[in-house]
């Protein structure tokens, strides 16, 4: 399976999904590749410390990606593309592939507005395919206290776009990751709201894989940290 972090705009929360989804699947026994598209490289440096027997593959246009994308898909259980912020070509040749597109955004009128071009991006590459990929929104970077706008709400039924139930929160913890080269379930009992979060959201995209906790790990059990509910398909 390819997953596709999509979003022409930068600083939405890419690499922290693309970053953390890689490292979940890896610790769920996936065989999984990570491409970095993003010219800053920072998800391919975060996961050569984090996780240094996830192949890290980086690709610097959309040539690269027409091109070799097909092969990798062939190599490994899940390739998860990290994509760039304002190259809207690389971004295209990605969904030309990608069989899910993730949408990361904030819950804000403005990007509300912003959800229409990128889901055009999609709309194209579903009408030349004939389908795939898959779409969906995920609220990323959003306050302690979010709720989805109305706009946002809006913006998405317009769109026939879907909304990820679960959001991923502003939070230290997980800013932290990429610097100390590692995962917020890696980081103890003080990231395990992150850690929560972020695994709710990868069960919710892809049931299938979840078929054990990740947040059992040793660090987090030591804090009596409770297993995260199944929350079954969308």
């Amino acid at each position: 399976m390819l997953i596709s972090m999509t979003n022409s705009k930068g600083g939405v929360g890419k690499t922290t999904i693309a970053g953390h989804l890689a490292g979940w699947l890896h610790a769920h026994h996936q065989k999984v590749v990570l491409v970095d598209c993003d010219t800053q490289c920072s998800s391919s440096e975060w996961i050569s410390e984090a996780a240094p027997a996830i192949e890290v593959v980086r690709m610097a246009n959309a040539d690269e990606v027409l091109d070799e994308l097909p092969s990798l898909a062939h190599e490994a259980d899940f390739v998860i593309c990290d994509g760039p912020g304002s190259q809207t070509e690389t971004s295209r040749a990605l969904l030309m592939w990608a069989d899910l597109a993730i949408i990361p955004c904030k819950a804000s009128m403005f990007e509300a507005r912003a959800l229409a071009k990128n889901t055009a991006f999609v709309r194209q590459a579903q009408a030349i395919r004939k389908g795939p990929p898959r779409a969906i929104a995920v609220l990323s970077m959003v306050g302690k206290d979010y709720r989805l706008t109305k706009d946002m709400r809006e913006a998405a039924i317009g769109l026939q776009l879907s909304v990820a139930d679960n959001a991923i929160t502003l939070r230290q913890a997980i800013a932290d990751c990429p610097g100390q080269g590692k995962f917020c379930w890696e980081l103890g009992f003080h990231a395990r709201d992150a850690a929560r979060e972020i695994d709710a959201l990868f069960r919710e995209l892809l049931p299938d894989v979840a078929v054990g906790n990740i947040l059992t790990s040793k660090k987090l059990r030591s804090n009596k940290q409770k297993p995260s509910h199944h929350l079954g398909e969308i």
